[in-house]
């Protein structure tokens, strides 16, 4: 229903030469995973019938007649099983042996793909034993010559890429084809598979499963597919190496499944692919294309159609429901040092050009303190004193003591020039001006506030000779979440492409470094204030009545729903069924239903806010950028998107 297909990577006990021993091995996991897991594509390792260790037993005709006879069982047994069964065995075509991958499906084999490069060198003698795809001098071969007892012709080579049911293309190399300069799979890639398989037998040498996991993950994500990784296990011959058993199954560069062990034998992976990221991002980067055309000479190929419907609703994916934020403790706090880095790196490039002090409103909110730090550390990468940064609080109606103390006390403890400047006087002189009642707390009431507190700090900026650096971030410029033509703008917006759940872990980070000492509890007592604009009176007891995601909705599901939409074009109906997957803890469906509509409506309906948007740093793959990122009309209808929703 949403473009998911379910894939595992077996790994069984094997002995070495015993064919009939390896079938039942291979029988018995694909009754387990088709009563089980229900896989629709299920991979085993290189040579899996024989084991990939037999050396010269590969010359032996019992070993070929005992391949033959095993691969008629497997096709009998698949017959009235669900699923594509990719299995490993030699097979003998015009005089020469190819280790080779047999597609089954259906008690029928839909195809052969034999290895393409055979390493010859250290402890490898693959040529003593097989020939090269490069030397087969066929393209298909007669089901007779494999002992089927029905007659068909089997496609039989390199240049074949399988469709399945018009649902997905998946490809084909084994092992050493990998480690290439050019390998088969890229060309499969440029040809339309979305997944590659590798059946392979990798032995294990000191730090050799990272460079394996390495590979993996960087022909996912330079070949926008997922791969599949399988490989050979420990029961294989020790006579001189050890096979690891090693399997991985990446998907556009993530790795998304590996089992843990280093030396392992005898389980099964699986994983749920998302096939919609791979088609959308395919559709987005046209050097992808552009390749394809680039080397068209190579991109002739046979397509196999297998005729089978399948369905996966996608039980085994991970949704990570802070999708902008890495889970781990250890990543996250070096991700978030990168992106300070890097908009360090941006504001010190526009402050050179620009001259002057960075000014800066300072309200003690999240916000405002991300990019105050930002401001004092490019003052000091620039070597400047640090009265280069000036602060401006600016009191208003709806100001907390928390929030007012919070402000003066970072600004002193960071040891740059703050000033403090009550906009209460000038905003009762615009009510008046304009005839507003103020005890009248609608929008004018709040926008009033938010743009005198804008003109302060441009016209302050003007005085000194300085410019303005905005506080604005992703998730409020998605929603609309600022004043127009107040917050709204700057001369640079530094947190323009962190969203808001991002924010919070980048100010925890830098407090954790000890970026600015002495600044620790003052940051720990930020990142406990709730989340607002302050512009509405605070309530009886002095603290924030104006909570923003009381109005808008939990910036969690926000910055989830941005994410899913923008990186890659997700349905209404796909991200709803996403975020319930990832929330199911924390929101009910109504509610999480309830704010992706709001989320919509606001996208829509805001868009003339982003389309005048001041110069920013990009930091991530999403970004609202009108000159970069993201071009969208801004009167453009949001109705058939939340038609979608309404059916659900």
């Amino acid at each position: 229903m949403f473009d998911f297909i379910r894939t595992t990577a077996v790994v069984p006990d094997i002995m070495v030469g015993n064919a009939d021993f390896n079938t039942d091995r291979i029988l018995e996991y694909i009754d387990d995973i088709s009563e089980n897991d229900r896989s629709n594509i299920v991979v085993f390792p290189e040579l899996s019938i024989t084991g990939f260790t037999c050396a010269d037993l590969f010359f032996q005709s019992e070993l070929y007649n005992a391949v033959l006879r095993n691969i008629g069982r497997i096709l009998k047994h698949t017959a009235d099983r669900e699923g594509i069964y990719l299995i490993g065995a030699p097979i003998k075509a015009n005089g020469q042996l190819y280790n080779c991958a047999l597609v089954i499906e259906n008690g029928k084999i839909h195809g052969i793909v034999p290895k393409t490069f055979l390493p010859n060198y250290n402890e490898f003698y693959e040529k003593r034993w097989f020939s090269s795809a490069s030397e087969l001098m066929l393209n298909e071969i007669s089901s007779r010559e494999l002992c089927i007892d029905d007659e068909y012709m089997i496609p039989m080579g390199t240049d074949i890429i399988f469709n399945v049911g018009g649902k997905c293309v998946f490809g084909i190399e084994i092992c050493e084809d990998l480690w290439t300069p050019l390998p088969p799979s890229t060309i499969s890639a440029m040809r339309g598979a979305e997944i590659i398989f590798n059946l392979s037998a990798s032995n294990e040498t000191i730090a050799k499963r990272s460079y394996r996991r390495s590979l993996v993950s960087q022909q996912s994500a330079r070949n926008m597919c997922a791969y599949v990784y399988c490989s050979a296990g420990e029961t294989e011959s020790t006579t001189d190496l050890i096979f690891s058993g090693n399997s991985i199954i990446a998907e556009n560069g993530s790795v998304i499944a590996e089992n843990e062990k280093l030396i392992d034998t005898n389980y099964k992976i699986t994983a749920d692919i998302d096939l919609e990221k791979i088609k959308a991002d395919r559709l987005k980067y046209k050097s992808f294309k552009d390749s394809a055309a680039f080397y068209k000479g190579m991109m002739t190929c046979r397509t196999v159609n297998i005729d089978m419907d399948y369905d996966c609703f996608g039980e085994y994916l991970k949704v990570n429901k802070l999708p902008f934020v890495p889970s781990s403790k250890t990543e996250r706090l070096s991700r978030c040092m990168d992106i300070f880095r890097m908009q360090v790196a941006g504001l010190k490039k526009r402050a050179s050009a620009a001259g002057g002090k960075l000014v800066i409103g300072v309200s003690g909110g999240l916000d405002s303190t991300l990019a105050l730090l930002v401001a004092v550390e490019t003052v000091k990468a620039m070597g400047k004193p640090l009265e280069n940064v000036v602060g401006i609080t600016m009191p208003g109606f709806g100001t907390t003591g928390k929030t007012y103390n919070n402000s003066i006390k970072l600004m002193q403890a960071l040891g740059i020039e703050y000033k403090e400047i009550s906009i209460a006087d000038a905003c009762r002189q615009h009510f008046k001006d304009i005839g507003h009642d103020e005890n009248d707390h609608s929008i004018t009431y709040e926008n009033t506030q938010a743009r005198e507190r804008t003109k302060i700090l441009m016209n302050y900026a003007n005085k000194i000779g300085g410019f303005v650096v905005g506080t604005g971030d992703l998730s409020e410029l998605a929603l609309g979440w600022c004043t127009y033509n107040a917050d709204h703008m700057s001369m640079y917006g530094v947190n323009a492409s962190i969203p808001k759940t991002l924010v919070r872990w980048m100010i925890e980070s830098v407090a954790e470094n000890e970026v600015f000492a002495g600044c620790r509890d003052i940051l720990s007592d930020i990142l406990d204030t709730p989340i607002s604009p302050e512009l509405l009176p605070p309530d009886a007891d002095g603290n924030i009545a104006q909570k923003t995601e009381d109005t808008v909705g939990p910036y969690a599901l926000h910055d989830f729903y941005l994410y899913h939409m923008l990186r890659y074009g997700f349905s209404p109906r796909k991200i709803y069924y996403l975020a319930c997957r990832a929330f199911e803890n924390d929101f009910d469906g109504a509610t999480i239903l309830k704010w992706l509509k709001n989320f919509y409506r606001r996208f829509f309906t805001q868009q003339f806010k982003r389309s005048c948007l001041p110069d920013g740093v990009k930091v991530g793959s999403v970004c609202l950028s009108p000159r970069g990122d993201w071009r969208m009309p801004s009167d453009a209808s949001y109705g058939i998107w939340i038609r979608e929703l309404d059916n659900i």
